[in-house]
């Protein structure tokens, strides 16, 4: 995979910290039917970092993602915004998340959240373009 590029000049995340937190919670990862652990970290807008990691299921379907486990101790420990993202996989290299885990960091974090994909940094406006949220519902 691609080495990450550098953050923005000024963003003051420590990428490389944050990529180790996401790998140490990576190693927690309950995954004995895919065997593919995933570890993610976020820095939170007040200073703190929320990890989360994959916990499997028999029944596939109700398997958690570790941007699931991230989003609820997020918000188990005083909730805020997300600013910055790393989700790794079993070699603690940066990863993708999927499609649903997009939606839960953009809710989450917003449009200027960071992450760190095999790309390099990129904001979630970047990652999850035209994105749905909650300005799309009508109330």
């Amino acid at each position: 995979m691609a080495e990450p590029s550098a953050p923005a000049a000024g963003d003051g995340v420590d990428w490389a910290a944050l990529q180790q937190q996401a790998t140490e919670a990576m190693r927690l990862a309950y995954a004995p039917y895919s065997h593919f652990p995933v570890g993610v970290a976020g820095l939170v807008d007040d200073g703190r970092v929320v990890v989360g990691c994959n916990v499997e299921n028999a029944a596939y379907g109700v398997g958690l993602c570790a941007e699931c486990g991230m989003v609820s101790q997020l918000h188990l420990t005083g909730g805020g915004r997300l600013v910055a993202v790393a989700c790794v996989n079993g070699e603690g290299e940066p990863l993708m998340p999927c499609g649903r885990c997009r939606q839960l960091l953009w809710e989450n974090g917003g449009p200027e959240c960071l992450l760190m994909t095999p790309a390099g940094v990129q904001s979630m406006r970047e990652v999850l373009p035209q994105a749905f949220g909650a300005e799309s519902l009508r109330h």
